[in-house]
């Protein structure tokens, strides 16, 4: 075709069209989801819920819980931090993020068309100064939200919070786990507290509820190594940084899928297994991470794997005026969550071949 006949084509197929006129069929099924004619809802309105989900402010006991696939809940706790606080404003400042979604390019798919899903707000504490009275609520909750049948993905919050979600999620049997992080978090308890963000995985193993020959870390570096011999002696596959610049991360997506194999499987993203260059507003920032595109690549190398649960934690949004902390914990979130809809998809699609 000449280039005045393929113009003339182009005019025709898209000279009169409007924004929301679509012709992959795929990208269409996108489309139809987000535009009325060629309008779509304003991103900067409402009440801001991650991604633009509807809206269950009162969580497990609101109606239409129980019909969800994926529940997105904030943890806005950081009373086990032992440097920066401040990322109990990390949820908030996630939700806030009007660039996310709905097309996961690099998996794919618009994962809110495979799944019901809704942001069911935060976790109610009884008290904002009591470490221990706030894990037990995170553990109650997140235990009334998997009694359902809900996939939970969370965002914190200090890391700690992932011990009480384990203890959740992995209370039928032991799931694996790819932790993705400057730090393995594999300490004993300091100060007479076992509820702090440098060891969770350390107390979920011990919980029995976290296997850590099922479990990969991935990006770990800093001056805190001789904390984590944990790690090492209970079976973890630990992945330094500098090692993910050797590898690259197709060796790494490999590997992690090796480690973790078929079985059930949580994913826990700190932000700061991000370099500060990339993401400054964290309470323990680490010299030499992860750029955020290694990041969302090994992330989406992950597609297929039988994840239950996941989380985004250590944003502390007061330390980065540019609110890129926040930009790229939401995409992590976002991507986590196109995951979580695979691998919900995927057990869907088993349990109808065998009934």
């Amino acid at each position: 075709m000449s280039a005045s006949g393929e113009l003339e084509r182009l005019r025709a197929k898209y000279g009169t069209a409007g924004g929301g006129d679509i012709h992959d069929a795929a990208f269409r099924r996108v489309a139809e989801s987000q535009f009325q004619g060629d309008r779509r809802k304003l991103p900067f309105s409402d009440v801001a819920t991650f991604m633009g989900l509807p809206y269950l402010p009162n969580g497990p006991a609101a109606d239409g819980f129980a019909q969800l696939d994926i529940a997105v809940l904030g943890v806005p706790m950081d009373l086990g931090v032992t440097n920066r606080a401040g990322c109990r404003l990390g949820p908030r400042a996630v939700r806030q993020i009007e660039r996310i979604g709905p097309f996961e390019h690099g998996l794919g798919v618009a994962p809110t068309t495979m799944v019901k899903a809704a942001d069911i707000g935060d976790v109610p504490f009884r008290s904002r100064f009591d470490l221990e009275s706030c894990h037990a609520d995170i553990e109650e909750h997140l235990r009334t939200i998997v009694k359902a049948g809900v996939v939970p993905l969370s965002v914190g919050g200090d890391h700690s919070i992932s011990q009480s979600i384990l203890r959740a999620v992995g209370d039928k049997r032991p799931v694996g786990m790819i932790h993705i992080d400057a730090h393995c978090d594999t300490s004993g308890p300091y100060e007479g507290s076992r509820f702090h963000h440098g060891g969770p995985f350390r107390q979920a193993v011990l919980d029995g509820v976290l296997d850590p020959r099922r479990t990969v870390q991935i990006g770990i570096r800093g001056g805190a190594e001789y904390l984590w011999e944990f790690s090492r002696d209970s079976g973890m596959t630990v992945i330094h940084a500098d090692d993910f610049g050797r590898m690259g991360v197709e060796a790494v997506i490999a590997e992690a899928r090796k480690v973790v194999g078929g079985g059930p499987t949580y994913l826990s993203f700190d932000v700061d297994s991000l370099d500060p260059a990339f993401a400054p507003g964290t309470g323990t920032p680490e010299v030499g991470g992860l750029t955020t595109l290694q990041a969302l690549m090994l992330l989406r190398g992950l597609g297929g794997i039988d994840f239950v649960g996941g989380d985004v934690v250590e944003v502390a949004p007061q330390y980065d005026a540019t609110t890129n902390t926040a930009q790229a914990g939401a995409q992590m979130l976002f991507t986590i969550f196109t995951l979580l809809a695979l691998a919900v998809d995927a057990r869907r699609g088993a349990a109808s071949a065998k009934g």
